[in-house]
């Protein structure tokens, strides 16, 4: 996932997507927990990409309150 693909969307659509990623965080960290993770590197991208959700949406807020 790309900020170009990002900025593309709606805040709303963003928001889900944000949800999305906490969720699929919380599942990854449970499985490194439990020792059943494959990949730790996609513990480091869903936060990486739930980061880069928060900068659009704040780039959006800031766009729209000017």
């Amino acid at each position: 996932m790309n900020a170009n693909e990002l900025r593309e969307k709606t805040p709303d659509q963003l928001r889900e997507e944000l949800s999305n990623l906490k969720k699929a965080s919380f599942n990854l960290r449970f499985q490194a927990a439990t020792g059943q993770l494959e990949n730790a590197a996609k513990i480091r991208e869903a936060r990486r990409d739930a980061a880069r959700v928060k900068t659009i949406l704040n780039e959006k807020a800031k766009a729209a309150a000017e």
